[in-house]
């Protein structure tokens, strides 16, 4: 309760300015929650689509993964749709060109959801800092307004009390921006990871839907020859 009652007189003698840096605070609190839910949300449903889609890529069983790719509307199930559309029409020569460009551009599709947002909380951190020192200027411009006119023997006292009034807004300003930039730092580290697993598992996937589809050559081809020898009937 002391506590409560300190912090609500610490923000009242902050001056006017403290109201904005606390809406500045709530907006980036808003923006953590909803980015930090959803990146974890993304990291679990592409984790799970990998090793999903993993084994029925190398199987070949293109239905399931039709299947799979249309029930999950993750990166990494339109990153693959992306690429197995482009297998079935790419010719031989430019097989992996074609496939890998696919893949990149649902990758490059799928960042722009993955990282917005996530920036504003640096802005807002320095928002936060810059109106907390606006404030104190001002305050301090109002004290030595006022410590002018007062009287010589209440100068001091008066001065000092104003400014530690005006030093407040930055204090609060501060204790608003060293958290949002806290959180703007995990959450980046978090949004490279999910982009690098992305990235990994489009070089794994082109890799193997190119085997795929040697393989595939090369049984048509022994069909193809064993057609060709087969002797005919009369």
């Amino acid at each position: 309760m002391d506590m409560y009652v300190t912090f609500v007189g610490f923000f009242q003698e902050g001056g006017p300015f403290m109201y904005p840096i606390a809406v500045v605070l709530a907006i980036g609190i808003a923006i953590a929650l909803e980015r930090y839910f959803y990146l974890a949300s993304q990291m679990r449903v592409n984790r799970k689509d990998y090793n999903a889609l993993l084994p029925l890529l190398k199987q070949r069983r293109v239905k399931e993964i039709a299947e799979v790719t249309k029930k999950s509307s993750s990166a990494m199930a339109r990153i693959v749709a992306d690429g197995v559309n482009k297998q079935s029409v790419a010719n031989d020569a430019r097989r992996r060109t074609d496939i890998e460009s696919a893949m990149e551009e649902g990758l490059l599709e799928a960042l722009p959801g993955i990282e917005r947002r996530t920036p504003y909380l640096a802005t807002f951190a320095n928002i936060a800092t810059l109106l907390g020192l606006l404030g104190t200027i001002i305050g301090l411009i109002a004290a030595f307004t006022a410590v002018a006119n007062a009287d010589p023997a209440e100068k001091a006292n008066l001065l000092s009390q104003s400014i530690s009034i005006a030093m407040n807004t930055t204090a609060f300003g501060l204790m608003a921006a060293i958290p949002l930039l806290l959180i703007h730092s995990m959450l980046q580290s978090k949004t490279s990871a999910i982009i690098e697993s992305l990235e990994i598992a489009v070089v794994k996937f082109v890799n193997v839907l190119e085997g795929n589809a040697d393989v595939m050559a090369k049984a048509a081809a022994t069909a193809a020859r064993s057609t060709k020898k087969a002797p005919r009937t009369a």
